[in-house]
């Protein structure tokens, strides 16, 4: 029997395999489509580390991996930023001064592309409608959390900013809180940097208010048993999702349609209807807290914004970018 339960494969085998896709959550400037993966974007991959602490180390260990095990096979890095390149001036810059984003790269970048191209795709389908006619907000929400602003097909405004962790509270992630109470933390020696770093990440969001790891399905259910943070914590979900969703609006002509996608976003009916019911002031009609277990517009037949659940495929993202790349 062999000491690992799944050995990577030897010389000569895993035949079948003509290529490998890798998902890579960071970029940045440099990689804004797909690309096949050689010495210099492994290093690329690994220098943009320090905008993606968590996320592209991992990817570039991965691709090491793969590297080792299937030296003769063609691998394709696939980035999350990449749908984002598309942000105008006005959107990818903070009102910081100007010698942070010419020296130091300080933008917004934007992050789950791959789910939001997809979830664009298969909105047009279901709406009979071509995507370069259409005017969407993805919700992405999940363990991480976003809502871009899709028109044409081109993203236009989305939540994320530099790193994964601007934007929308997240499972663990805080999402956007004042920057003045890092600087009171830091300021009065509450913490260090490295310790702010792992509370944002780890220990903030949902996990943060409810005051133990859970996901949205547990917390859901110990609200409804009568537990004080579980309901705040959803609450506090549901109110900056529902503002995120109409921040990115005002960046459309007009909404034709309103997209949940990502674990959170497919599977809790009540958490999308709590956040639709949030955006009546939009003029978006609410909708049932219905369980839909297959891709669907959940809105009445004529709504003027269509509202859809959608389940997040990356991975046939990543399969057609590193189709498109190779062949």
């Amino acid at each position: 029997m062999s000491p690992h339960p799944n050995p990577p494969p030897q010389a000569g085998e895993g035949k079948s395999i003509s290529a490998v896709g890798h998902r890579v959550v960071h970029g940045g400037t440099r990689f804004v489509s797909a690309v096949r993966v050689d010495d210099r974007v492994l290093k690329g991959i690994e220098a943009l580390a320090e905008f993606a602490p968590l996320h592209n180390p991992v990817a570039a260990a991965t691709i090491q991996a793969t590297r080792a095990a299937l030296p003769d096979i063609p691998q394709v890095a696939a980035f999350d930023t990449a749908f984002h390149s598309t942000l105008g001036e006005e959107q990818f810059l903070y009102p910081v001064p100007w010698r942070w984003h010419r020296e130091y790269g300080i933008r917004r970048f934007g992050f789950h592309g791959l789910s939001v191209e997809w979830a664009t795709g298969r909105a047009a389908e279901l709406l009979g409608r071509p995507a370069n006619s259409l005017a969407l907000a993805v919700a992405h929400l999940g363990s991480g959390c976003s809502v871009t602003a899709v028109l044409s097909g081109r993203s236009v405004a989305t939540s994320m900013g530099l790193t994964p962790m601007e934007g929308l509270m997240m499972g663990t992630r805080s999402g956007s809180i004042d920057p003045g109470i890092l600087l009171y933390m830091l300021r009065t020696r509450r913490a260090v940097w490295r310790e702010l770093e792992t509370v944002l990440d780890h220990q903030s969001g949902l996990v943060g208010v409810f005051g133990r790891a859970a996901g949205m399905r547990e917390i859901e259910k110990a609200a409804g048993e009568g537990n004080a943070r579980a309901r705040v914590a959803i609450d506090m979900f549901v109110s900056r999702a529902a503002a995120g969703i109409a921040a990115v609006a005002t960046a459309l002509p007009r909404l034709d349609g309103l997209v949940f996608t990502g674990g959170i976003g497919e599977h809790s009916s009540s958490v999308r209807s709590a956040i639709v019911g949030r955006l009546a002031p939009l003029g978006i009609d609410a909708v049932p807290a219905s369980d839909v277990r297959n891709d669907a517009v959940i809105s009445r037949s004529g709504a003027a914004t269509a509202i859809l659940r959608i389940e997040a495929r990356e991975d046939a993202v990543i399969a057609r970018q590193t189709a498109d790349v190779l062949y």
